[in-house]
């Protein structure tokens, strides 16, 4: 399995401050029999270029890799999380920030109501060519949404992708489940940050999930082939 969406590079945004940090939460992740980690900084085009994000990213990555060599870290895959802006779906360049080895963009909406003119953007961005969107993190907006809106994304062929802890919290692992079991949700990942206060748990949430595991590990195949896990 892969985690999707992690924030495991360090010093690029509010996850990982350091090498160290993020070797404790890569051991964590092998420790959870996780044998793949999209690395997801935040993308944000007004602070960053894309070629400076880039070029950041790299940099990122290559310091940590030098100490990644050890035997059992699980296979680091360089993406974004991408946070929406408008015309992004006739901005050149988006694919470089598509998680590696797949035609998956992971994209982060706003948290207010979505106007039709997101909505007609990111339903946009699902027809273009080469690029498959994956709505991070989307049980943080159920309450802003109405339903009509989320119908409209999943018709124009948006996935969805829910981090761990929705699995987890009894509150809503029952509407959880119901939501993988119809469908409706694609991926689960950890979006960890730190090894404390929002570590991996994806482990956790696959045990969670019970029989229902075997199509999210489906959907890793049909949509990330390049990685043969």
């Amino acid at each position: 399995m892969i985690d999707l969406h992690t924030h495991v590079l360090p010093g690029m945004d509010d996850g990982s401050g350091s090498v160290a940090e993020s070797l404790e939460m890569l051991e964590a992740i092998a420790a959870q029999r996780i044998s793949h980690v999209a690395a997801t900084p935040h993308f944000y085009a007004g602070e960053n270029g894309l070629e400076i994000f880039l070029d950041r990213r790299a940099a990122a990555a290559a310091e940590l890799r030098r100490y990644c060599r050890r035997a059992g870290l699980p296979k680091l895959l360089l993406g974004a999380e991408v946070r929406y802006f408008e015309g992004m779906s006739r901005t050149e360049g988006l694919e470089a920030l598509r998680i590696e080895g797949s035609e998956l963009l992971l994209l982060e909406l706003p948290f207010s109501v979505w106007p039709d003119r997101l909505i007609g953007e990111v339903s946009e961005l699902c027809r273009r060519p080469g690029i498959q969107i994956v709505l991070a993190h989307i049980e943080r907006y159920f309450d802003r949404q109405p339903p009509e809106l989320w119908d409209r994304l999943w018709k124009a062929g948006a996935l969805n992708q829910c981090n761990a802890g929705f699995f987890l919290r009894w509150r809503t692992r029952w509407k959880a489940l119901r939501m993988l079991e119809r469908g409706r949700i694609h991926f689960i990942a950890s979006d960890c940050h730190n090894p404390s206060t929002r570590p991996p748990r994806l482990g956790e949430a696959l045990e969670a999930v019970g029989d229902l595991r075997g199509r999210l590990e489906e959907n890793v195949r049909e949509l990330l082939p390049a990685l043969e896990v």
